[in-house]
């Protein structure tokens, strides 16, 4: 293979063909024709001399030179793109785009309301279209379909880019007049029930196993260093629910600083530390290779790291 055989077209439709894993889908994307779209998959297969993709009982399948060469076309779709642009900077007040940004619960109630101050004022014509952990996976983050996440993250692929945005520390959150409050110490703390709530990194989440301490996060790592352990009522994914619970029952939720500090105005609970120590979580922004040069890209991470900051 050489550049004076190849169609460079025929990479995008690689790219997508492989991403799609389906010939009807791929040409919708590009906006061709099914014939023009299988005809194209005709020129890769002699140009690579591989078939590809393989159709199978469970669809159409890449063959083993596709999965090699896909990291590979994606790289050099990317520096092509990167040849071809403008040189020229992003200018935010006249932008219209929309950004898909993958955030937990507790970071779109900390983080996103303060960035959308920011963006109403200095880009009104971006959007955001906020989407949760369980709707993206790290292929799509991968291959660019999501512009950025932001979350806890136990492990991370090394091609992605990451920045830490804050750290923050944990507090407990209780209804004002739980029982817990007349004598307030790590016995009595212990002693409570308690909502577990996390949702790290991305992907469908599963059910939790309340003796597996290890992979119950921060806080119940915290307790086990002190050869204890709390009596779980209540296993939730979402924040502000598991805030709702706390104040409607007699439960404690032990839950990041910045969110806890959002019900600062609400009489119906109050906020104390935990009878202690825990260590503070990291809340991670992380994004593609392909991105990592896009102008308007460099800025909205530039504007998100801003905030961090100054929170």
């Amino acid at each position: 293979m050489n550049l004076e055989r190849a169609d460079l077209n025929l990479l995008v439709y690689l790219d997508v063909l492989l991403r799609e894993r389906n010939v009807t889908r791929a040409a919708n994307y590009l906006g061709l024709s099914q014939p023009a779209m299988s005809n194209g998959l005709k020129r890769l297969r002699e140009l690579f001399e591989d078939p590809l993709l393989v159709r199978t009982r469970e669809g159409m399948m890449p063959t083993e030179r596709a999965l090699e060469l896909q990291p590979m076309v994606r790289e050099a779709l990317a520096s092509i793109d990167r040849v071809i642009q403008p040189n020229r900077d992003f200018e935010p007040a006249g932008a219209r785009r929309t950004f898909r940004i993958m955030a937990s619960d507790y970071a779109e109630s900390t983080l996103i309301p303060p960035l959308l101050i920011q963006l109403r004022d200095r880009a009104p014509g971006i959007s955001l279209d906020i989407m949760t952990p369980s709707d993206v996976s790290f292929v799509d983050v991968e291959q660019g379909k999501v512009d950025m996440v932001i979350n806890r993250f136990d492990s991370m692929p090394q091609s992605f880019h990451q920045a830490t945005v804050w750290r923050d520390s944990f507090s407990c959150v209780m209804r004002a007049d739980n029982p817990v409050l007349e004598d307030y110490n790590l016995q009595s703390y212990l002693q409570a029930q308690h909502i577990w709530v996390s949702k790290t990194g991305m992907g469908v989440g599963v059910g939790v196993n309340p003796e597996d301490v290890q992979r119950l996060g921060w806080v119940d790592e915290a307790i086990g260093r002190q050869g204890e352990k709390r009596d779980i009522a209540v296993f939730t994914r979402h924040y502000q629910v598991a805030m709702l619970l706390a104040e409607q029952s007699d439960l404690i939720v032990t839950v990041p600083t910045r969110l806890a500090q959002l019900a600062a105005d609400n009489p119906r609970v109050v906020r104390r530390d935990p009878p202690l120590e825990i260590p503070p979580l990291e809340l991670k922004m992380a994004w593609s290779p392909l991105l990592q040069q896009s102008a308007p890209h460099r800025w909205l991470r530039r504007l998100i790291l801003d905030i961090g900051r100054a929170l």
